[in-house]
């Protein structure tokens, strides 16, 4: 698409300044695009008690995790009842209803919740020795337990996940009806209640228990981090080290939201808390509306693929794959491939920032970078905990010793002090972050449960093979999809535990059939749920729904579907690098040399480069047709991980790039050279 220079020189000279979302602003779109960020705001005596029990709900879990946990059903449960009564408090039943008041049906669902979440308390040692034989009361707890875990994932989740939950139970009930290769004997409401809240399989199964632990205490280390001001210092850094680069703003965004990434649970939250000021900061520049809110959508969708949090995922993947995995591994494992995906990002900016003619930030709009580095401490405590993690430190603990730096850290400088009232807003501010976790996992639970129980994840599995014909291609084509279907308008959290649940297993019946379960290579586990981790991740991105591109099209005034496209544009190197990581295991940094994961990133890399070109079609100067189409070739061979397809993409990138370089005075005379 042929632009004017002239236009966008005055464009540019007209837009010297930017103007930041305000807060206001950046909360509307939250709302609208975030059922996360959609929560009441109340006054009174009311707020105050709900400010005590979030204190209570935070203290709760500090007190678990520095002194030992209860008995998992207790442990479980109490976080449910805390989870669900804040957020029928909180969330209102549609987004049109009031914000300031609550209704007396939510004071009676939150009465509700209570009595849930007491309920295990109050009988534990009954119900353990009743060996699941359920009272009259029992059963009515537990179908209620139910109802309410749906309802508060409808109201701080989203509709999909609900629908999906809700067709789960009725396929745990109706199973017999299904077609042959789906069918089973079906679950009377009596085994369905007891396998949903009377066993550690259902609500009470693996993901509440990792939000009871894991994720719980990483959300209270963000919300202390959040308390120093290293969000808004993360933006500065950017500008800082990327603002005068061509094409700065953009990759101030990408960097940004990199490091946004590292304390962030959501693609929505994470576009509109960088993009609020870099969109704006992008578009004085030049840059198209849905160029700019593409880069900011892809940047923060990528931000849930980054190391060390991964948007709480990685602690779900330590727990659903087992077998001695530890985090550590899985925080290595994902700093390559998300090292590609940024990598992908940039240089395709950066050829979209050539290829356009944009200058970065001037003189006048860079920020005093002597200042912005001497506060490069407040991003202390995530090395801390990065290094407490390599030597063997408890994940909890290391949260723990996360939270005790940043208050340290805090104090290095008075702006940045947290006190006595800063740090029981911090303990509150990560309870309330919880809230959408709690039901997201409880919900999740439901399907796990009905996975398990009735087979159906290998049941999908072997259909999806044989559906495949055994190609190892077509089969990771149809998981993909049926990861980016299943990841639509689901948090991270949830996100993942679907997908792994269902999509994970084909996967693994293709690349190690026959094996038993704990005979499975670690590698072949890891690259299945990195694979469909991937693609779910990436449907925030991917159109119709595309939630991060909606919200970013909110902040940069562009059109939503477009502002998809160019997102999945972008992000090329995300539907890419999932198949490298089943072809080539290297990247995953396990059983390997560090020879072999050089060479791979290496070529990966350079193959990012030539596809970058050719989807951009800019280079040195303009990529004809033809040319597009061999760079793109290039790329595909140098990322495929085989000795021969990469001396061929090698060598066909060293022709381009020598054409490239003798024929680039020819059109850059209309490019500005910055």
């Amino acid at each position: 698409m042929k632009e004017n220079h002239d236009d966008k020189t005055k464009q540019n000279t007209e837009s010297s300044n930017f103007q930041e979302l305000s807060i206001e602003e950046q909360q509307a779109l939250l709302e609208k695009y975030d059922p996360e960020s959609n929560t009441r705001s109340i006054g009174g005596n009311l707020k105050y008690l709900i400010y005590i029990g979030l204190l209570a709900f935070s203290l709760f879990q500090l007190y678990t995790a520095i002194f030992g946990q209860f008995p998992a059903q207790i442990q479980r449960t109490v976080h449910l009842g805390f989870g669900l009564l804040f957020v029928f408090l909180l969330f209102p039943a549609r987004k049109k209803l009031s914000k300031t008041k609550i209704p007396f049906y939510d004071f009676i669902l939150g009465a509700g919740a209570i009595f849930v979440g007491s309920y295990w308390v109050i009988n534990y040692e009954r119900l353990v020795q009743s060996l699941g034989s359920l009272g009259t009361l029992d059963f009515i707890v537990g179908l209620i337990a139910i109802i309410l875990v749906l309802e508060a994932a409808r109201r701080a989740v989203g509709l999909p996940i609900t629908i999906i939950a809700a067709l789960f139970l009725l396929y745990a009930y109706l199973g017999e009806y299904f077609p042959a290769f789906m069918a089973h004997r079906g679950q009377s409401l009596d085994n369905i209640v007891n396998l949903m809240f009377f066993s550690t399989d259902g609500i009470l199964g693996t993901p509440l228990a990792v939000s009871s632990t894991y994720i719980f205490a990483f959300l209270l280390f963000g919300a202390f981090l959040v308390k120093t001001g290293v969000g808004q210092y993360f933006n500065d850094l950017s500008v800082a080290v990327a603002g005068k680069l061509i094409g700065g703003p953009a990759k101030v965004a990408i960097f940004s939201s990199a490091l946004q990434g590292t304390i962030s649970g959501s693609s929505v939250a994470n576009v509109v808390t960088s993009g609020a000021y870099t969109i704006p900061m992008m578009k004085s520049l030049g840059y198209k509306k849905e160029f700019a809110g593409a880069v900011e959508a892809s940047s923060s969708t990528g931000g849930q693929l980054m190391p060390p949090i991964m948007g709480a995922a990685a602690f779900l993947m330590v727990e659903f794959i087992g077998r001695g995995v530890t985090y550590w591994d899985i925080a290595k494992a994902a700093a390559i491939p998300a090292l590609l995906y940024f990598t992908g990002i940039w240089i395709m900016t950066h050829f979209e920032a050539k290829r356009l003619g944009l200058r970065g930030l001037t003189d006048e709009q860079m920020p005093d970078r002597k200042e912005i580095f001497k506060k490069i401490y407040l991003i202390l405590p995530i090395f801390l905990i990065i290094i407490l993690m390599m030597v063997g430190v408890p994940v909890i603990h290391s949260a723990l010793y996360g939270i005790l730096a940043c208050i340290v850290v805090g104090w290095i400088n008075k702006d940045t002090r947290l006190g006595p009232k800063e740090i029981m807003d911090a303990l509150v501010d990560g309870a309330r972050t919880a809230l959408s976790v709690v039901a997201a996992t409880a919900c999740a639970g439901i399907i796990v449960g009905v996975v398990v129980k009735t087979g159906l994840g290998l049941s999908l599995a072997t259909s999806l093979v044989k559906l495949a014909g055994g190609s190892i291609i077509l089969t990771l084509f149809f998981v993909m999809i049926a990861s980016l279907i299943l990841g639509m308008g689901a948090p991270t959290t949830a996100n993942y535990v679907i997908t792994s649940t269902i999509a994970a297993p084909a996967i693994i019946a293709l690349l190690a059939p026959d094996t038993a379960q704990n005979a499975i290579p670690i590698v072949v586990l890891l690259s299945a749920h990195f694979f469909v981790f991937y693609f779910g991740i990436v449907a925030d991105i991917t159109p119709p729904v595309a939630l991060a591109a909606f919200a970013a099209s909110g902040i940069s005034g562009g059109d939503p579907i477009k502002t998809g496209i160019q997102s999945s544009k972008l992000a090329i190197a995300a539907f890419i690098i999932p198949y490298m990581i089943v072809f080539s295991p290297t990247l995953l940094m396990i059983d390997t040399t560090l020879w072999q994961v050089l060479w791979v990133t290496f070529t990966a890399i350079i193959g990012m480069l030539a596809i970058s070109a050719g989807m951009i079609g800019y280079w040195y100067r303009k990529v004809n047709p033809v040319e597009r189409l061999f760079a793109i070739l290039a790329g595909l061979l140098l990322i495929y991980p085989e000795g021969y397809s990469d001396m061929a993409g090698l060598a066909l990138f060293g022709i381009l790039l020598a054409i490239q370089l003798a024929t680039r005075e020819k059109d850059n005379k209309k490019v500005v050279t910055l």
